[in-house]
């Protein structure tokens, strides 16, 4: 995949409505910690495009990208922040959650989990939530450039079993810093793509 043009054109707040987009929407969800910005910068193949704080939590907002004017990259709100209040909390997760509901053209999540640790509980609500609203989330487990390849086989199936993952969800092993994994996320959203052309 070639991104050619990125536009940051939507920037949605907690009481701000959700776009009427018609292109298909990508959806990348995970806690504030886990590298998200990173992965959404390797994606663009920008080194900054995403804001990368050195304060976890700093993305309150769901913001869409338009990728070469084909589909959004949606970077949804970080959750589970040890240092926002609860009441912030709960607006991000239904934040979140209003968005899995209503969002028409939204075609895949990609849920994304540190490869390191073993999911929290709030990856497993993350989980179930996608799950809850009609998809299949494509977990990425992330930073796997911090591991052995051993050690990263062994959390894939860590992970694989804290989620109760179906026995056929794709987990992609990823690091932002050599781009391992990179490829195998463009083709999925590359397949995706396809199929909408095929039925258009």
């Amino acid at each position: 995949m070639k991104i050619k043009n990125i536009n940051l054109e939507t920037v949605c707040g907690v009481t701000s409505k959700l776009p009427n987009n018609t292109l298909p929407e990508f959806a990348f969800a995970g806690k504030s910690n886990v590298g998200k910005s990173s992965l959404v910068n390797a994606f663009m193949n920008r080194k900054s495009y995403a804001r990368i704080s050195s304060q976890p939590g700093k993305t309150q907002t769901i913001n869409y990208y338009n990728i070469n004017g084909e589909f959004y990259l949606v970077d949804l709100p970080g959750y589970g922040f040890a240092k926002v209040s609860e009441s912030v909390k709960v607006q991000w997760g239904k934040m979140i959650e209003r968005y899995l509901k209503k969002s028409p053209t939204l075609k895949a999540v990609f849920l994304l989990v540190d490869i390191r640790h073993e999911p929290n509980a709030n990856d497993v609500q993350m989980y179930e939530w996608i799950t809850a609203n009609g998809f299949e989330p494509v977990v990425i487990a992330t930073k796997v450039d911090k591991v052995s390849k051993n050690e990263a086989n062994k959390q894939v199936s860590v992970i694989r079993k804290k989620l109760n993952c179906a026995k056929d969800t794709v987990i992609i092993p990823f690091s932002a810093q050599d781009k391992r994994g990179l490829e195998d996320i463009y083709a999925l959203v590359e397949r995706h793509l396809d199929e909408i052309g095929k039925n258009e």
